[in-house]
């Protein structure tokens, strides 16, 4: 079963050439290398693209997953499907300029995703590097913090939830930044799934993955609670009644992932 998607861009740079081929064969600048899957930045006719190619994950990943609880990915539709619905929705995310998908058998299905790169853009966590040390001025942490509650609100609202939801998932336009201008958007959508309406389940997942990926920043309570508010879209003593107990599981969940990362040596005790 194939499938195939590209745009005028791409269908002119590659008229007269196998698409799939293409993919493979592209040179480039490698940004992750992993088992079944690779992502490259590369460029075609002056303009900067990101390509992210799958292979097979196998049988035995498949079931690993499912054992798990976790539902398996098997190529690169999760992340395709996420950002054109993104895109409707106004949320930032990658522009798709490809798409590919080879293979009926989830097991040894091919695939590939190319997208725009977004050319100056920095990922939060390069952003906030050394924040715990050098914080920086007020005005440009709270930016930054109602700028991620809205980005955060904008995609749960819109039914997607990401599943690694960590702050070097988040870009920041630095060149907004540097007006004073906080433009977020939302990157690496492998794994995302796209629903109706987002469960609660995975909301708190994401908020959780979200704050345990700053709980090193030393950020305040006063900027936390910035946060939910801005999130909920309520004043901060209606958001806190509304839903306590979602609140307390985030944070229970994010010292949950800062412990684990502590045993595997990922990150020091706090």
């Amino acid at each position: 079963m194939a499938k195939l998607y590209l745009r005028d861009d791409l269908k002119s740079a590659w008229r007269g050439r196998d698409p799939f081929e293409v993919v493979w064969g592209l040179r480039g600048e490698t940004f992750r290398a992993v088992a079944s899957r690779r992502t490259i930045r590369f460029e075609e006719g002056g303009a900067a693209y990101f390509a992210k190619i799958h292979e097979g994950v196998g049988w035995g990943e498949i079931l690993k997953n499912l054992a798990n609880g976790k539902a398996p990915v098997t190529g690169s539709g999760h992340e395709y499907a996420a950002c054109l619905h993104l895109a409707q929705e106004g949320v930032r995310a990658p522009r798709v300029a490809a798409f590919g998908r080879l293979g009926g058998n989830p097991a040894r299905e091919r695939s590939f995703m190319v997208c725009d790169a977004l050319e100056g853009y920095a990922s939060l966590e390069d952003l906030t590097d050394g924040w715990a040390t050098a914080p920086p001025p007020p005005a440009v942490r709270r930016r930054l913090v109602l700028a991620l509650a809205d980005l955060t609100r904008a995609l749960h609202a819109a039914g997607v939830n990401h599943r690694d939801y960590y702050l070097c998932h988040v870009l920041a336009d630095t060149v907004a930044l540097a007006r004073g201008e906080a433009v977020l958007a939302v990157i690496d959508l492998h794994r995302a799934q796209v629903r109706r309406r987002t469960p609660r389940r995975w909301v708190l997942r994401d908020l959780a993955a979200l704050l345990f990926s700053t709980l090193h920043l030393g950020l305040s309570r006063k900027d936390r609670f910035r946060f939910l508010a801005r999130y909920t879209g309520l004043p901060l003593r209606d958001a806190l009644a509304r839903d306590p107990g979602l609140w307390r599981r985030v944070e229970r969940r994010a010292g949950r992932l800062r412990d684990k990362a502590v045993r595997h040596g990922i990150a020091r005790p706090t």
